[in-house]
């Protein structure tokens, strides 16, 4: 289970899990996740292309991820952002299958990109996908106070000077960063699964923003740890255990939150009543 390609599996499972605990708190945080659902799927196209071409995948999909982001934030501009992206976003899929179509091995492309080949990494690949990553968290660590101040409230954060469509363009910039490093590892469907499950999950235990960051990422690196286990185990996809333990995470954070309600509220019943 530790050695040979399952090594690389589990050194760059992990350094997507971190990047995507980190980029997903924001995620949840500021109610982006459609984006995160958006952006890889709407990449898609941009790593057939790149294929077809028979250039490196990034490459289409650094160029689509920055289409994206500026259709996003134009949308979003004219109040149509959902239907307009969705709408896209129907289109971007076709045009990927397409693109895949003409090249030599469609179906393995399309599963490649859509849910990963976290198995099939080479070592090779861990240098730039950390690389990637430490730039994507170094983003959210500059941008941390006035980021977090934009999500909980726009308003205090225009009174400070800093526009909130900036704020927003720039996390869209760091989130299509997350999606390029993350999708030909994991796939476009399960970057969506560990940006959200997991960092739902750990905003469900606190509401302390650090701590809210640090369990995000201790739920994805469980969520990545666990599926790998599991899927060397029973010979099942890997895409398949992340997809549930995230949807399990968000579950049981779920829960705790409407235990934790649950019981505020019966022990405001019994209170004793201040005497008159």
């Amino acid at each position: 289970m530790f050695s040979g390609f399952m090594t690389n599996a589990w050194i760059i499972a992990s350094i997507v899990a971190v990047v995507a605990g980190v980029v997903g708190f924001f995620v949840v945080l500021r109610g982006n996740a459609f984006e995160a659902h958006a952006l890889p799927l709407g990449s898609f196209p941009g790593a057939a292309a790149a294929t077809l071409l028979g250039i490196d995948s990034v490459i289409g999909l650094a160029v689509f991820a920055a289409l994206g982001v500026l259709g996003i934030n134009r949308l979003g501009r004219r109040g149509k952002q959902s239907v307009g992206t969705a709408l896209s976003l129907v289109f971007l899929l076709g045009l990927g299958a397409l693109f895949f179509s003409f090249t030599g091995a469609y179906a393995p492309a399309i599963y490649s990109f859509l849910f990963g080949e976290v198995l099939g990494t080479s070592s090779s690949q861990i240098l730039p996908l950390a690389v990637l990553g430490a730039l994507a968290i170094a983003a959210i660590a500059i941008l941390y106070r006035p980021l977090l101040l934009d999500s909980l409230s726009p308003e205090l954060v225009e009174a400070s000077g800093v526009r909130s469509s900036r704020m927003e363009i720039l996390f869209l910039l760091v989130l299509a960063l997350a999606t390029v490093m993350s999708l030909p590892v994991v796939g476009a469907l399960l970057v969506f699964s560990l940006m959200v499950g997991p960092p739902a999950a750990a905003r469900s235990f606190t509401n302390r923003p650090l701590i809210a960051v640090l369990l995000a990422v201790s739920f994805a690196l469980l969520t990545v740890w666990i599926a790998l286990a599991l899927s060397y185990l029973s010979d099942w996809p890997v895409g398949f255990f992340v997809g549930s333990l995230g949807a399990v995470s968000y579950g049981l954070g779920r829960g705790w939150s409407s235990w934790r309600s649950s019981r505020k509220s019966t022990s405001r019943i019994h209170e004793p009543s201040p005497n008159p």
